[in-house]
C-alpha cells in the first residue's frame, strides 16, 4: 500500500471521522480510481485495521462488498488484492464501456439546456491545466470526475450506474498495461470535442467522439500477449 495513502487515511482517523465499513468501501475505492493502490497490491486485513483503527469483521465487511464490485479479488485463505484484470477480461471492459457511455452519451446529447454543461467546460479546462503543470494526479481526478459526471446525469440510471462501475474498472486496467515509461494518459482535444458534440447536441458525433477517444486510450495500452521464451533444451539438457 503506498505511504501516501496510508497517510490520507491515517489524517482522516486523526480528525475524529467516524470510520465504518462504508467509509473503508470509499477511500479504497477512490485510492484505486486515483491509481494509488495499483493492481495486486495486498490488502492484509490486520493491517487495514491497524490503518483505519477498527476491527477485522469491520474489516472484512469492506472488502466483502469491494469484492462483488469488481475492485478487489478474494481468495479462500489468501490476502485480498487489487484486482488484476487479464488482457481478455481488459479488451471486454473497454468494449463494454463503448457500448454504456456511447449511449449516455447519445441520450444526454438530447437534453434541453443541461445544467451540467457549464461543470464539462471546468473538467476540461482543469485537467488541461493539471497536465500543463505536470500534475498526473489532479489531471486524473479532473478526467475521472468528468466522466462521472456523465454517469450521474444520464437520462437512463441503469446505464449511469453501468457506467460509474466500467469507469472505476477501466482505470484499473489502465494503471495495470499502459506502456512502461508513458507519464501521462493525457489525449489533448478528445474531452473539449465531446463536450462540443454535446453542447450542439448531436448524438451521432457525441457517441462519435467517445467511441473515438476509449479507442485512442486503450491504445496507450500494451495488451500483447506476455509469453516467455522456454529453452525446452535447457530444461531437459543430460548433465554432463
Amino acid at each position: 500500500m503506498s505511504s501516501r495513502w496510508q497517510d490520507e487515511v491515517l489524517a482522516d482517523v486523526a480528525s475524529g471521522v467516524r470510520i465504518n465499513d462504508q467509509h473503508i468501501v470509499e477511500r479504497i475505492r477512490q485510492a484505486v480510481l486515483m491509481q494509488r493502490l495499483p493492481p495486486n497490491t495486498r490488502l492484509p486485513e490486520v493491517a487495514l485495521g491497524d490503518i483505519f483503527g477498527v476491527s477485522r469483521s469491520v474489516v472484512r465487511k469492506a472488502l466483502t462488498r469491494l469484492a462483488a464490485d469488481h475492485v478487489i479479488t478474494q481468495q479462500p485463505n489468501q490476502v485480498a488484492r487489487v484486482s488484476a484484470p487479464s488482457v481478455d477480461e481488459t479488451r471486454e471492459i473497454f468494449a463494454a464501456r463503448r457500448l454504456v457511455e456511447g449511449e449516455v452519451v447519445a441520450l444526454l446529447a438530447l437534453e434541453p439546456a443541461p445544467s451540467w454543461h457549464a461543470r464539462l467546460s471546468e473538467l476540461c479546462e482543469a485537467e488541461a491545466d493539471a497536465h500543463a503543470r505536470g500534475d498526473e494526479p489532479q489531471r486524473i481526478e479532473h478526467s475521472l470526475a468528468l466522466h462521472h459526471t456523465l454517469a450521474k446525469h444520464s437520462p437512463n440510471r441503469i446505464l449511469g450506474a453501468m457506467l460509474s462501475d466500467l469507469i472505476l474498472r477501466t482505470s484499473i486496467v489502465i494503471a495495470l498495461y499502459k506502456h512502461s515509461g508513458l507519464a501521462s494518459c493525457y489525449l489533448e482535444g478528445d474531452h473539449p470535442r465531446l463536450r462540443d458534440a454535446l453542447a450542439a447536441g448531436d448524438s451521432g458525433a457525441a457517441r462519435a467522439a467517445l467511441h473515438a477517444h476509449l479507442d485512442s486510450l486503450e491504445a496507450l495500452l500494451d495488451l500483447r500477449p506476455q509469453t516467455a521464451e522456454i529453452d525446452l533444451a535447457a530444461i531437459f539438457a543430460q548433465p554432463a
